[in-house]
């Protein structure tokens, strides 16, 4: 079992790029253009490792190797991206790993390739690249190439040896559940479990009991063993249930207009542990978007542009627009979900203006923007 920590740290060891990895500050899967540079990536990579895994590490300054972290990103469906856009896909794993030195709500992103041998390329056009494209990783740099290219196996004992040398320990368990329990999450409900003698899951909130269920808010789910963090969101309200077998979430949303608000299920999320040391992660969207009054979401979506509009200007707000404000990526969301297709592009270009006027709407737009993505790959 790898401790995808000590993964990062030992790629980071190697300080350039390679052939076998890349290192990024951060990645734009909102726009054409971020998806389309991440799939050249992608294809590059794969090609250029027929053998072997190889990673891309997200939260990283490419100068300096400095660790600086990424908000939380938990799209199971990204695969649905790479396989709709390239040909001979590999299989990809996002992973958002907790490093100590981070705030709570950030980690570092790690992406592992595991290619199929076969050359991989565009299936078709996207932003400036052309479908059929192919690329290859030259030192550091994805660069495309002719279509009689050959692929060969160049680095599969360096792989090995650096996924060796983060191989988890007894110790590092133990040093990971005792700093979740008692350092990071002090204040929070804390518990810990023990699945198949092999894998330790931590999870924390703050508890909250309605009638006989319990949920969770705040919440932080981690497997210990690998330094993965699963879960994380500091709003959404979270119910957890698991036997020896399972570890399983459901993510419920808060929307609503005018102060009627409601909890509608997002997510479930199930983790499988086998005998044979192994574990998949399952997840299935259970999302029934809230419909709502098309003339009351007309005079809200009018509103919300025009606090945008006045945003943009700096004009100051009154005591009333702040509020709304506050609300604001909220009902974004639901105009998208009703329909209104322009407001997912209102509510992206909200979320740069909201985190220089207010720290708790910025926080909002981010999580509106995580609860889009999901639906949107769905």
């Amino acid at each position: 079992m790898i401790n995808k920590r000590l993964l990062i740290k030992n790629l980071l060891a190697h300080n350039d790029e390679s052939s076998f990895y890349d290192k990024k500050r951060k990645v734009d899967l909102g726009s054409k253009e971020g998806k389309a540079k991440f799939l050249k990536h992608i294809c590059a990579l794969s090609n250029s490792n027929p053998a072997n895994n190889s990673f891309i590490v997200i939260g990283v300054e490419d100068e300096t190797n400095e660790i600086r972290g990424v908000d939380f990103f938990d799209d199971s469906k990204l695969q649905n991206l790479v396989n709709a856009y390239l040909t001979n896909a590999p299989q990809i794993i996002y992973e958002n790993v907790a490093f100590p030195n981070l705030p709570s709500d950030k980690v570092v992103g790690l992406v592992t390739i595991r290619p199929n041998g076969k050359i991989t390329s565009l299936r078709k056009n996207i932003w400036k690249y052309w479908g059929g494209s192919i690329f290859l990783r030259d030192g550091s740099i994805s660069m495309p190439k002719d279509f009689d290219i050959e692929i060969k196996d160049v680095n599969s004992e360096i792989v090995k040896s650096i996924e060796n040398a983060a191989k988890n320990n007894i110790e590092l368990t133990l040093d990971g559940v005792i700093d979740f329990l008692n350092f990071r999450h002090k204040d929070l409900e804390s518990h810990y479990k023990v699945f198949k003698e092999q894998f330790v899951v931590c999870w924390a909130g703050n508890l909250k009991k309605i009638k006989d269920n319990s949920y969770y808010s705040r919440v932080d789910i981690e497997l210990i063993n690998e330094q993965v963090r699963l879960f994380y969101s500091a709003l959404d309200e979270v119910s957890i249930e698991f036997t020896e077998d399972y570890f399983r979430t459901v993510e419920y949303v808060h929307l609503g207009l005018n102060d009627q608000f409601k909890y509608y299920p997002l997510e479930e999320v199930t983790i499988n542990f086998y005998e044979n040391g192994s574990y998949n992660i399952d997840s299935k969207l259970i999302f029934e978007p809230p419909q709502f009054n098309k003339k009351t979401l007309y005079h809200i979506y009018n509103s919300n542009n025009a606090l945008l509009e006045k945003l943009t200007k700096k004009i100051p707000l009154n005591v009333s627009e702040v509020k709304d404000l506050r609300n604001l990526p909220s009902t974004y969301l639901i105009c998208f979900l009703n329909n209104f297709e322009n407001a997912k592009k209102k509510l992206q270009e909200s979320k740069k203006l909201l985190r220089n006027y207010d720290a708790a709407a910025y926080q909002h737009s981010k999580e509106a923007l995580r609860i889009l993505r999901k639906v949107s790959y769905n």
